[in-house]
């Protein structure tokens, strides 16, 4: 593998609207088989991008006042500001107005129709706009009769255009299909197009006229026509390799492309339409076709805008962090498959694998041997040969299916490692070694752990960039050697012998703290607004807030240890009071004329944790009580709450 040139591309995205959670999806994908990639010593070149022409385009322009390619400039903004914030590292983001792009597409056309692979011709069929695609009459009425779309959606449209000869390819095309079973993935979809190659396959319709869309790239032998955005759009993947069709061959230091990511809607445009223009222009197919599915919700629709129920990654990262979004992505679903989205799934799998698992392990084996032994990693005679090989068919798995975009197989392996890790603290009890005195024993064990630690962050560098050379960094090493770590360990070399260029061990907070609920931003999404019935008497005229607001407080449950006056203050009491921390907290609170300091010690109270500390005469106040007048301010919680416990 070391040396070959790897390719990867994502759709280019198109730009009638802000990305959503597909376009991060495939967009993770492709960035972590790049790193991988690059970690395992390949040329490496990732190519994302927006397509910026066609009707929706110039449709969403319209209803803006803007120009289409203002438009584009403004929307671009957020499609990069989305892949800087999935910590996404692409080598080309092209745009379909690039110069290049436009120079090469004319250049394609013009040779085709040279060719007389282009003709022109006479169109009468349907025209669905939202895919800007002519469909047949049976297409329409399936469609419509599935509920997925409406008349509405579809226009009837007589008029000349340019059309590729694609029928001529459908042979050859259904040959290369049958030679190469892992062309189009997965396999579901390679039938798919097998089916719809046996129905037969017309001509491709690869113009418009200005007349009735304007926004694209002009037709170099006919200026009345613009070119189809499909045909145009497609075309980036050769752009993105340096490919002109009058230049030489350096393209091919990329071409074929090793993995070309597309969402399952547009399998047809990408197998069918793409394959054959590349046989017209005599280019080799690229090697593989992947067709992921999409994310539904848990009634079983597609989330998207139009569906009105858009899942914001930016949300998911503020809340749960990037690094745990990407490994959400690519751990949940068999990359290929649908997969129900739904926070609480999300909230389980961060706890149970990033928060329990790996940062439990990293944590654990850190402070303990820092604490214990010290800040150098100990020193041991060889592995635990059982726990060794562990490490060794994990990592075996682990590379096999990562190299072919099985992801959420590979991390499964990898966390094999993980829990044997865990598995081996309990069993071993590095605690009962260290109190028994056994220092060379326990030297042996927490150097193992560590060793784990740092094989699972190398290996977990492509999905967790962040957060893997985080721990890295706290055992000592760095991710800057990487990719000789990775292909080292690829052969099953210098299996947990890992630790001993460490430069020393540190401990710090935990990678990925444990959520005992769902965070604010995320519940603040469920607030609910229940409907005021008008008849009613009225609410008072109060200053309302949100329940974002709200839910900024961290209301936790608090034993009172001790009370006493306020040596300044008339109506304040001081309290000491345990709210589940390390020490109780100093509390002044204004209910001297309800409560006895006497009355107070031993009860329960509610707690305002989060309100930020100041001084009341002189004293310190950790905190606020909730308060009202008489018995309601104490004890109106189960007898079972501890202190420390949430109320929500």
């Amino acid at each position: 593998m070391a040396g070959e040139a790897f390719y990867i591309t994502t759709p280019i995205y198109y730009v009638n609207g802000s990305p959503h959670i597909g376009h991060a999806y495939t967009t993770i994908a492709a960035d972590v088989a790049a790193r991988y990639h690059r970690m395992m010593g390949q040329d490496v070149r990732f190519l994302t991008g927006t397509d910026e022409h066609g009707q929706k385009v110039l449709e969403a322009a319209e209803k803006r006042g803007l120009a289409p390619k203002a438009h584009c400039d403004e929307l671009v903004v957020e499609w990069k500001a989305m892949m800087e914030r999935l910590n996404v590292q692409f080598d080309r983001f092209i745009r379909t107005t690039d110069d290049d792009h436009v120079a090469v597409v004319q250049r394609v056309l013009q040779k085709l129709f040279d060719a007389g692979e282009i003709y022109k011709g006479e169109y009468e069929g349907w025209y669905l706009v939202k895919d800007e695609i002519f469909i047949t009459d049976k297409e329409r009425e399936e469609r419509i009769a599935s509920g997925e779309l409406s008349e509405a959606d579809f226009k009837r449209i007589t008029e000349s255009n340019y059309f590729f000869r694609m029928g001529n390819y459908r042979e050859k095309l259904l040959a290369h299909i049958e030679a190469h079973p892992d062309f189009i993935q997965p396999t579901s979809r390679r039938n798919e197009v097998l089916g719809f190659l046996k129905k037969g396959l017309g001509d491709l319709c690869i113009s418009r006229p200005k007349s009735r869309m304007s926004w694209g790239i002009e037709l170099p032998f006919d200026a009345d026509f613009v070119c189809y955005v499909w045909f145009d759009a497609l075309l980036n993947y050769l752009t993105g390799t340096g490919f002109h069709p009058d230049g030489d061959e350096a393209y091919r230091t990329w071409w074929p492309a090793s993995y070309q990511l597309i969402g399952k809607d547009i399998l047809t445009t990408h197998s069918v339409y793409w394959t054959t223009m590349l046989m017209a222009m005599e280019v080799p197919l690229p090697e593989h076709i992947f067709a992921h599915g999409w994310w539904v919700s848990s009634e079983g629709d597609k989330i998207g805008k139009s569906a009105g129920n858009a899942i914001d990654v930016d949300v998911l990262c503020d809340a749960f962090g990037v690094d745990a979004v990407r490994y959400f992505f690519l751990r949940e679903i068999r990359f290929g498959a649908d997969g129900a989205f739904s926070y609480d799934g999300f909230l389980g799998r961060y706890n149970t694998d990033l928060a329990n698992d790996f940062g439990n392990l990293a944590h654990r084996g850190l402070s303990m041997t820092t604490k214990w032994i010290g800040t150098t990693p100990p020193e041991r005679a060889a592995p635990d040969p059982e726990l060794a090989q562990v490490a060794r068919t994990s990592l075996a798995a682990y590379h096999q299916h990562l190299s072919v975009l099985s992801y959420k197989e590979a991390l499964e392996a990898l966390f094999e490692l993980i829990k044997a890790g865990n598995k081996y603290i309990d069993t071993r009890q590095p605690w009962a070694l260290n109190k028994g005195g056994q220092t060379e024993a326990l030297a042996a064990v927490m150097r193992d752990v560590l060793e784990v630690c740092a094989v699972a962050a190398y290996a977990l560098l492509p999905v967790l960039p962040t957060k893997a050379a985080e721990l890295l960094a706290k055992l000592g090493l760095s991710a800057d050697d990487a990719d000789q770590v990775l292909a080292t360990l690829a052969k099953g070399d210098g299996v947990l012998d890992l630790m001993s260029r460490s430069t020393g061990l540190s401990t710090g907070d935990p990678l990925f703290p444990r959520f005992r609920e769902m965070p604010t931003q995320i519940a603040a999404l469920f607030a609910e607004e229940d409907d005021v019935d008008d008849a009613e008497v009225p609410l008072p005229d109060i200053d309302w807030i949100e329940y974002g607001d709200f839910a900024k407080l961290q209301l936790k449950i608090g034993k009172v240890l001790e009370a006493s006056d306020h040596p300044d203050a008339d109506k304040l009491l001081v309290m000491k009071v345990d709210v589940g921390e390390a020490r109780p907290r100093t509390i002044c609170a204004g209910i001297k004329s309800v409560f006895a300091p006497e009355d107070l010690v031993g009860r329960t109270v509610v707690v305002v944790a989060n309100l930020k500390p100041r001084k009341l005469r002189g004293i310190p106040s950790e905190g606020m009580i909730l308060a009202a007048s008489g018995e309601a301010v104490v004890d109106l919680v189960s007898a079972k709450a501890e202190p420390g416990n949430t109320v929500s």
